[in-house]
């Protein structure tokens, strides 16, 4: 049994965190392949530093998918997220494009030929998780974290607040009673302010309602530890104050934590590396195990060897509160779904760009998009899973 009463705490950053940055330039490089050709091959990393970018990977896809191209793509998100100082600027920063093709030995594994079906990228591990804790199915700690950042760059964006910069991290420690979220005892934002002579107090003063209104009722009062900007001034942001690079919050990306994670980074990845498609596609099946009042709580992880199309393994934990055997669900996800990449692919409908939107804010608990954008949340699974474990 889990302890009823705890304290559990999350962090996210903003989409103008140097890291969050790089991981939305790698993925607009996926965006812009599979636009162009839907069975693109694309491993893209970026760095970011002072007015400068750096994007190098393996790729196969279309010539049309040129250097200048993706440089011009770059600038466009950097302007997106909200770019214009001196020392990182969407004009300005010097763009270097450093993408060579796949190799050959790699791509000889992975692809289909013959009566061989296609493989697995790579070898490793992929988790999934879901709870009864947020409307969507999420960790409360993650949940509410990306919640708040998300409310202020709306604000900043909208001209609202003008003051606030690209940059900014929140964390959230949330008390649990019985099991169940019921309050933030500490709260830590720490953001980015174009005006220089603001005070932590000022910042505070301004971001303070949004925090409480992204929040639940009654989840902020009197007792609540307030961290706002607690270093004191944070003029100087984004990748001009701290070198990004893609893949570095991985734990932002998924469940805060609050569930384990296989190591492999998302963005900058084409759907037919499993570290990205299998971990929605695990993600997809312990939400609607969830959804399908199952369990209060799933953790599925799935297990792949490079070159080989079968999960090696499919494992299941229902942390106690199941109302079938693990064994079952285990069973059922594999006559439920594919869960081979090419199945994965193809029943979450990957091999599309609606990758870019995914790269701050969190992979999971969002809103299935109509065009197909995360996909791996929708709960249509929930009476063939049902039926399966019958």
């Amino acid at each position: 049994m889990s302890r009823p009463n705890y304290l559990f705490t999350s962090e996210s950053v903003s989409e103008g965190h140097p890291d969050k940055v790089c991981d939305r330039i790698s993925d607009t490089v996926v965006d812009a392949f599979l636009s162009e050709m839907p069975e693109a091959r694309v491993a893209c990393e970026t760095l970011a530093t002072t007015n400068r970018v750096v994007i190098a990977g393996e790729v196969r896809g279309p010539e049309t998918i040129t250097g200048d191209y993706l440089a011009h793509l770059t600038r466009l998100a950097i302007r997106d997220i909200g770019y214009e100082q001196d020392g990182f600027h969407w004009k300005n920063a010097e763009i270097a494009v450093h993408l060579h093709a796949q190799s050959a030995d790699i791509a000889q594994g992975v692809d289909a030929a013959g009566n061989k079906d296609e493989g697995a990228g790579d070898q490793g591990i992929m988790f999934g998780y879901a709870c009864r804790e947020t409307p969507d199915l999420m960790p409360a700690p993650i949940y509410y974290a990306h919640k708040i950042l998300k409310v202020l760059a709306d604000v900043r964006k909208s001209g609202r607040e003008p003051a606030l910069g690209p940059d900014a991290k929140s964390q959230v420690t949330v008390a649990y009673e019985n099991g169940r979220p019921v309050r933030a005892t500490q709260i830590v934002l720490s953001t980015q302010h174009l005006d220089e002579n603001l005070s932590s107090a000022d910042v505070r003063a301004i971001v303070e309602p949004y925090i409480v209104a992204a929040l639940p009722e009654g989840w902020t009062g009197k007792e609540t530890k307030w961290h706002v900007n607690p270093t004191g001034k944070f003029v100087i942001g984004g990748p001009d104050g701290d070198c990004g690079l893609t893949g570095r919050k991985i734990i932002v990306d998924t469940y805060g934590g609050a569930a384990p994670h296989g190591g492999g980074a998302f963005s900058g990845k084409d759907p037919t590396k499993v570290d990205r498609s299998a971990a929605y596609a695990a993600r997809y099946l312990a939400k609607n195990v969830v959804a399908a009042d199952l369990a209060d709580r799933c953790t599925i992880q799935l297990a792949y060897a490079i070159g080989v199309a079968e999960p090696l393994a499919v494992y299941v934990d229902l942390h106690g509160t199941g109302k079938v055997e693990e064994a079952k669900i285990e069973k059922a996800a594999r006559e439920v779904m594919n869960l081979t990449p090419r199945g994965i692919r193809e029943h979450l409908g990957l091999n599309r760009p609606i990758y870019a939107r995914t790269a701050a804010y969190g992979h999971f608990g969002r809103q299935p998009e109509a065009d197909g954008g995360f996909s791996w949340e929708k709960i249509d699974l929930v009476h063939a899973l049902r039926d399966a474990v019958a």
